[in-house]
C-alpha cells in the first residue's frame, strides 16, 4: 500500500463522523406524542406483546433485519491476530457491505476474548438482539468449535463467513466448471492445499455436492495430511488419507482433476499443473497473490479452467456474491439457522444464474460484450443487479422446505419486487458508472488544474483507472501543490495554455473558422486560447482529449459558454440542459433542468423532457416523468401551469411511448397512494414519478440544493445533456467525489461516442 493510500484510508475513516456506520431512526421523533409512543409510556405495549410471544420481536423491533457482525480479531485477513479493537474497521466495513448489497442493518461487536468457551457464552447471550450472527475473522481451529456450538445453542442463523462464504462461491464455480469439462463430481480427484477454516468448509461442501472423500487429498504446511502422521486435529482428521505413496504437493497433483488453493502465494509450479489430468480445474484463491500467477497458469496448458480471488482476472471467487443475499433470505423467513440445504441452494442459484443471458448493464460495466457462460465466466459478476433476486429467494425457499423457517412467503413475485426496492439501485448505478469507465479509460482534461480538489480528483481518476487526467495550469504551481498534498501524479500531463504559443495558434485558427461570421477576428481567436476553458474545449474538439471537466473555481455560465461556442450542441438539439441524480431512501430520482435554462418556453421544456428521458434510459432505467407546477391537472391557473401543459402535450406527440404527466405538484408526483386516491387517472398513479422536470431553473436548483442540505440525500451532477462531445461542468465548490463521478460519466459518454 502506498503512503498516499495509507493517508487517504486514515482520512476516509476519520473525516466528518469517525467510522463508517451510524444508527438512523426509522420513526418520527418530533412531537410529544412521538416521544410518548417511542418511549414511555407507549413502549410498554410492544414489550408486553413480546413477553407474551417472543416471535413478536420480529413484528415490533428491528431484530428481523439486524445482523451482528462479531469477531475477536484473531484472524483478520492479511493482518493476522491484531486483536478485537483493531478489527473494528473491518467489521464496520462488513456492515456497510450488508447494507449496500442487501439492505441489512448491522451492529458490529468486537469481543476481547480468545477463549472459545467464553466467546461462545458471550455471543449466545446476545441472541435477543439479533436476527442473525455473522462470525468474522476468528482463527482456526477455534472457529470450528465456536461456530458449531453457537449453531446448536442459538435459535437464529449463525455463519462464519470466512469458512462458508468462500465454500459457497467456489462450489458454484466448480459446478459450472464440471459442466464445461463434462466430468462427474463423484469421480473428481481433488487436491486441497491449505487446511484452515476456508479450506475445510470448501471441501465439506464439495462432499455435500457429491465429491468422494477417498478422492480428496488435503495438504497443510507439513505436506499431505495422512492418517499415519499421528495425532491430528478433528478438522484435519476428517480428510486424512490412507495413501502412503504421496507426501508433497507435486506428488498429490499428478493426475488430479482439481486443485483448490487456500494457502499462500506462489507455491504451485507450472510443471505441477502440467502433470494434472485433462481439462484441469485450478482454483488458486490465496490473496493477494494466488498459489500460481494467473498468466503463468494459463500459459502452462490450453485446457485449464482457472479461478482466483482477484478482481483483475476472470472468475473472481468473491464472498460478496454470497453472504449479503444468504442472510437476506434467512432473515426474511425468520430462519433458526443457515443449514446445508440453504448453502446448497445458494450454490445452485449462483451456478444457474451464470448460465443465463448476461444483462447489457453488466457487460457495459465490465467492458466486455462477449460475457457468457464458459471457461472465463463460471460465476456471476459482483456488480450483477440480479444477485439479490436469485440467491435470497433460493435460500428462503430452502429454509422453508428444510423446516428451519418460522415464517413463510406466499407471493414470491412480490418478494422479488420487495428485494429490489429494499436495496434501491442508486449505489449500483454509481458502481456501474465507475466500473464501466475503468474498462476503457479516456483522456480527461481538467480545466482547473491548480485547484487542490481537482488535483485530488486527478489522483483518484488516475489510480482508480477511470481515465487519464490532463491538468491545465501553471506547471510550477501545480508541482508545488502536488508536493503539499503529497500526491502521486507521476506521468500526468500538465499543460499551461499561457506558454503554448504554437498550440494557441492552431486552436485559434480552428476557433476562427467556427466563429468568423459571428464577429470574431483571427487575432481575437488566438488570444482567447489563453483562457483554459476555451483551450480545454478545443483539445476535445481537436481530438487531443476526450472529456472536458471544469467549473470548480468559477460560476457555471463562465465554464459552460466556451464549450457551447467551440464544441457546440449535438445535431438536432436546440437547448442543452442539466440533470441531477438525487438519491432518497435508496431510490434514484432524476431532476432537470437544474443548471442551464433560466425560464424555458413550452417548446424548450419539451426538449428538456426528451433529453432527460434519453439520459435516464442510458442508465437502464425507464423514466416515469412528472412535469412539475404549483397546480395539479389544471387545478390552478397561471403562466406556469399553462406552459407545463403545453410542454407535456408536445412531449407526448414527440414521444408517445413515454410515461409522462403534468402539470402536477411535486408531492403528488412522487406519492402514488395520493394519486390513486385523488387522481386515479394519472399515468403515474401506479408507481409514482422517478423523473422530475422543473418549470424553471430557480425551482429546480432550489429543490435539489435544499434536499442535499436538509433532507439527508445524496446527489450526482449536474450532468450536462445535449452536447456534441463529452463536457461536464461542476457547480463551484464541488467536492472531490463529485468531480470523480462526473469524470466517470464523461468517460462513459466518450466510450459510447
Amino acid at each position: 500500500m502506498s503512503e498516499k493510500l495509507k493517508r487517504d484510508a486514515l482520512a476516509y475513516h476519520q473525516q466528518g463522523q469517525p467510522g463508517k456506520i451510524e444508527v438512523v431512526p426509522t420513526k418520527p421523533m418530533s412531537t410529544q406524542l412521538d416521544l410518548a409512543l417511542a418511549y414511555s409510556p407507549g413502549v410498554a405495549e410492544p414489550c408486553l406483546e413480546i413477553e407474551r410471544d417472543q416471535r413478536n420481536s420480529y413484528k415490533y423491533t428491528a431484530k428481523g433485519n439486524l445482523v451482528g457482525v462479531i469477531s475477536n480479531g484473531t484472524a483478520v485477513l492479511g493482518l493476522g491476530n491484531i486483536g478485537a479493537e483493531a478489527s473494528k474497521p473491518v467489521m464496520e466495513g462488513k456492515g456497510v457491505l450488508f447494507k449496500k448489497f442487501a439492505g441489512i442493518d448491522v451492529f458490529d461487536i468486537e469481543i476481547d476474548e480468545e477463549d472459545p468457551d467464553k466467546f461462545i457464552q458471550i455471543v449466545k447471550s446476545l441472541e435477543p438482539t439479533f436476527g442473525g450472527v455473522n462470525l468474522e475473522d476468528i482463527k482456526a481451529p477455534e472457529s470450528f468449535k465456536i461456530e458449531q456450538e453457537l449453531i446448536e445453542q442459538m435459535n437464529i442463523p449463525v455463519m462464519h463467513d470466512d469458512q462458508h462464504g468462500t465454500a459457497i462461491i467456489s462450489s458454484a464455480a466448480l459446478l459450472s466448471a464440471l459442466e464445461i469439462v463434462k466430468k462427474p463430481i463423484e469421480s473428481l480427484k481433488i487436491v486441497v492445499n491449505g487446511a484452515g477454516a476456508s479450506a475445510i468448509a470448501c471441501t465439506k461442501l464439495y462432499v455435500s455436492l457429491g465429491a468422494r472423500k477417498e478422492n480428496i487429498l488435503m495438504l497443510d504446511s507439513r505436506g499431505v495430511i495422512r492418517k499415519d502422521r499421528g495425532e491430528l486435529a478433528p478438522s484435519k482428521a476428517l480428510f486424512a488419507t490412507d495413501r502412503t505413496d504421496v507426501s508433497t504437493l507435486e506428488e498429490a497433483l499428478a493426475g488430479a482433476d482439481m486443485f483448490l488453493g487456500l494457502s499462500k502465494g506462489n507455491v504451485l509450479s507450472p510443471e505441477a499443473v502440467k502433470s494434472m489430468a485433462k481439462d484441469p480445474i485450478v482454483f488458486a484463491l490465496a490473496n493477494p497473490d494466488p498459489e500460481i500467477p494467473y498468466e503463468t497458469a494459463m500459459a502452462s496448458r490450453d485446457d485449464i479452467i482457472m479461478a482466483t480471488g482477484r478482481s483483475d482476472h476472470p472468475n473472481q471467487v468473491n464472498n460478496v456474491l454470497g453472504f449479503p443475499y444468504i442472510f437476506r433470505g434467512a432473515l426474511d423467513v425468520q430462519a433458526t439457522k443457515i443449514n446445508e440445504a440453504m448453502k446448497l441452494a445458494a450454490v445452485r442459484a449462483l451456478a444457474e444464474m451464470a448460465k443465463e443471458n448476461v444483462p447489457e448493464t453488466v457487460k457495459q460495466a465490465y467492458n466486455d460484450p462477449t460475457i457468457a457462460f464458459g471457461k472465463e465466466y463460471l460465476i456471476p459478476k459482483p456488480l450483477d443487479p440480479r444477485l439479490i433476486s436469485r440467491i435470497s429467494p433460493a435460500v428462503a425457499k430452502a429454509a422453508i422446505e428444510s423446516g428451519v423457517a418460522k415464517s413463510k412467503i406466499d407471493d414470491w413475485d412480490a418478494y422479488v419486487v420487495e428485494l429490489e426496492e429494499r436495496i434501491g439501485i442508486h449505489q449500483s448505478l454509481i458502481r456501474h458508472l465507475i466500473s464501466t469507465a475503468k474498462r476503457n479509460p479516456k483522456r480527461v482534461v481538467l480545466v482547473d488544474g491548480e485547484s487542490s480538489k481537482m488535483l485530488q480528483a486527478a489522483y483518484s481518476i488516475l489510480h482508480e483507472g477511470i481515465g487519464h487526467p490532463i491538468l491545465l495550469g501553471n506547471a510550477e504551481v501545480i508541482k508545488n501543490r502536488i508536493e503539499e498534498l503529497q500526491l502521486d501524479l507521476d506521468g500526468v500531463e500538465v499543460i499551461n495554455p499561457m506558454i503554448e504559443k504554437a498550440k494557441r495558434e492552431v486552436f485559434g485558427q480552428l476557433m476562427w473558422e467556427k466563429r468568423k461570421r459571428k464577429g470574431l477576428t483571427m487575432k481575437q481567436s488566438i488570444k482567447q486560447m489563453r483562457n483554459r476553458n476555451n483551450f480545454a474545449s478545443m483539445m476535445v474538439e481537436h481530438g487531443e482529449a476526450d472529456v472536458v471537466v471544469g467549473g470548480v473555481t468559477q460560476d457555471y455560465p463562465s465554464a459552460l459558454i466556451p464549450n457551447l461556442r467551440i464544441i457546440g450542441k449535438r445535431a438536432g438539439v436546440d437547448r442543452v440542459a442539466g440533470l441531477y441524480i438525487v438519491s432518497s431512501n435508496n431510490k434514484p430520482y432524476f431532476f432537470a433542468d437544474t443548471a442551464v435554462n433560466v425560464n424555458p418556453t413550452a417548446k424548450e421544456l419539451a426538449e428538456i423532457i426528451s433529453l432527460t428521458a434519453e439520459r435516464v434510459r442510458s442508465f437502464n432505467i425507464e423514466p416515469r416523468i412528472a412535469v412539475l407546477s404549483y397546480s395539479n391537472f389544471g387545478s390552478s391557473q397561471g403562466d406556469v401551469p399553462t406552459k407545463v401543459q403545453e410542454a407535456v402535450e408536445l412531449a407526448k406527440q414527440q414521444h408517445p411511448d413515454l410515461i409522462i404527466e403534468g402539470d402536477i405538484q411535486a408531492n403528488v408526483a412522487v406519492n402514488p397512494e395520493l394519486q390513486k386516491e385523488i387522481y386515479p387517472f394519472s399515468a403515474l398513479a401506479e408507481k409514482g414519478a422517478n423523473t422530475l422536470i422543473f418549470p424553471d431553473l430557480a425551482s429546480g436548483n432550489i429543490a435539489y440544493k435544499l434536499l442535499m442540505e436538509m433532507g439527508g440525500t445524496d446527489a450526482i451532477g449536474p450532468i450536462l445533456m445535449g452536447m456534441n462531445k463529452p463536457v461536464q461542468i461542476l457547480q463551484m465548490g464541488a467536492s472531490v467525489r463529485e468531480i470523480v463521478q462526473l469524470a466517470a460519466i464523461g468517460v462513459v459518454e466518450a466510450q459510447k461516442a
